[in-house]
């Protein structure tokens, strides 16, 4: 609790951040939309398909590929990526955002955490 942000404020950011296309290197691992630089809730929608199975495809590294049931590699993610799927505080949150009516949510949690983590060290602020 580092940034003093909550669970739900963390989740909003990774897969706010994984939609945006916002990764080392502009790699794809984790960009779970085909819509990146867009703040969707693809991420949640996406990793939580129940179409999609998960497997690993290197241990050493926490790389996993999710294939549709034409057996099609459909995306790349990490451990960080899949915690979101196996935790089940996080899962939960998951769940509301990639709901059918959940985008709103997470893009108001998104905001407002991202708001939070830039001026958390802006002391010039009024508090």
């Amino acid at each position: 609790n580092l940034l003093g942000v909550s669970a739900p404020q963390m989740t909003a950011l990774v897969g706010g951040l994984r939609a945006l296309g916002a990764t080392y290197d502009r790699s794809t691992l984790g960009v779970l939309t085909d819509r990146p630089g867009t703040l969707t809730n693809d991420f949640f929608v996406n990793l939580l398909d129940l179409d999609v199975t998960w497997t690993s495809v290197d241990p050493e590294v926490g790389i996993y590929e999710g294939r549709d049931a034409s057996g099609e590699v459909r995306w790349t993610g990490s451990r960080a990526d899949l915690v979101f799927g196996s935790n089940s505080e996080l899962r939960a949150v998951a769940e509301v955002y990639a709901s059918d009516d959940g985008a709103d949510a997470f893009v108001d949690e998104f905001v407002g955490a991202w708001v939070k983590v830039m001026e958390a060290d802006r002391f010039d602020l009024p508090r």
